[in-house]
């Protein structure tokens, strides 16, 4: 485990900054074929927040499960899920990793055990405390479902329901909750009474931790260590993660919710300028380093829209396939 404070080895380092590199251009040119409608819905981007997806998803192997939200984006490029599959998905392609039925908000890849991606505020939760009985009930409760959400999700009734019957049951979840302050354009403190949300897990008797969600490394050091402690019987953990996005809530928000200069403030932190200014100062990075890891992720981002564009639509006669299983079901 890497202490806080201190920087991992180089290479686990420069990984650590090229994947939120790659979060930020792929997100950034997310927002240019938005508007230029060649992905069209809704879209959610993570600017700002590429520390949580990156530092959360180091500890997690590929058996384990991970449970999204509708800005999952860069936890589904971290996680192994294709640039390319994913880039279809939102232009709502054939090619895309759930066929383009799910768009921006539904990113889906069981071969990945990527659970979602999931519109439904706190939605996931559930869904992540079903995975969890069911590792344990085959025999699997090594395993471990990380649950992301974000602090609007606290005040659903999904929340108390599922942070209560996975404390019950002592079940393997990881509940991560990507504070960004702000539940759409509900400030914290004007949705919750007690804006301690770490606490609120404690109250149901399930360990709980705060760490900075602007700092990789802080994010991967506690969510490790939580998801060790899950990982090896001890029942469910939760791990707070304060962060900020620096974009609106959707594209569809107009943003007039926050003061000017308190997104100033918060980008005076931003998680990749920052972490590439400590990298600097500890010799773990030179001047070709930055340079080199643009020049991939550009011809990546470039790659996946290409692909995108070049990919089919699902033919018409099959808009009503999979209402029903193909497998004889419901």
């Amino acid at each position: 485990m890497t202490p806080a404070g201190s920087l991992p080895p180089r290479e686990h380092a420069r990984h650590l900054l090229r994947e939120m590199l790659r979060i930020r251009r792929f997100e950034e040119k997310c927002i240019e074929l938005y508007a230029a409608t060649k992905i069209r819905g809704f879209l959610h981007v993570c600017i700002g927040e590429e520390a949580v997806a990156v530092g959360a998803l180091q500890p997690l192997g590929p058996d384990d499960a991970i449970v999204a939200t509708y800005r999952e984006h860069g936890h589904a490029l971290v996680r192994g899920i294709p640039a390319t599959a994913v880039m279809a998905e939102m232009y709502g392609k054939l090619e895309g990793c759930c066929r383009g039925r799910g768009g921006s908000m539904h990113i889906f890849d069981a071969a990945t055990r990527f659970y979602g991606g999931n519109a439904i505020v706190g939605g996931g939760m559930p869904v992540a405390v079903g995975l969890a009985l069911a590792d344990v009930q085959l025999g699997r409760a090594e395993r471990v479902t990380a649950c992301f959400f974000g602090d609007g999700a606290v005040a659903e009734g999904e929340f108390h329901e599922s942070l209560n019957l996975a404390a019950l049951w002592r079940l393997p979840v990881l509940f991560l909750c990507e504070n960004n302050l702000y539940a759409m354009g509900t400030a914290l403190e004007r949705h919750q009474s007690e804006t301690d949300i770490a606490a609120k897990a404690r109250s149901y008797r399930i360990p709980s931790a705060r760490a900075d969600g602007m700092d990789v490394v802080a994010v991967e050091t506690a969510v490790r260590e939580a998801a060790d402690a899950v990982r090896a019987g001890e029942g469910p953990r939760f791990v707070e993660l304060r962060t900020y996005r620096f974009r609106a809530h959707s594209m569809y928000d107009p943003d007039l919710y926050r003061d000017r200069a308190e997104v100033a403030r918060w980008r005076l932190r931003d998680p990749i300028t920052t972490f590439t200014s400590r990298l600097d100062a500890a010799g773990l990075i030179d001047d070709e380093t930055l340079p080199a890891m643009e020049a991939e992720i550009a011809a990546e981002v470039a790659s996946a829209v290409a692909f995108a564009e070049a990919g089919t639509w699902e033919p018409v006669d099959e808009l009503e396939r999979f209402v029903t299983s193909e497998r004889g079901g419901t």
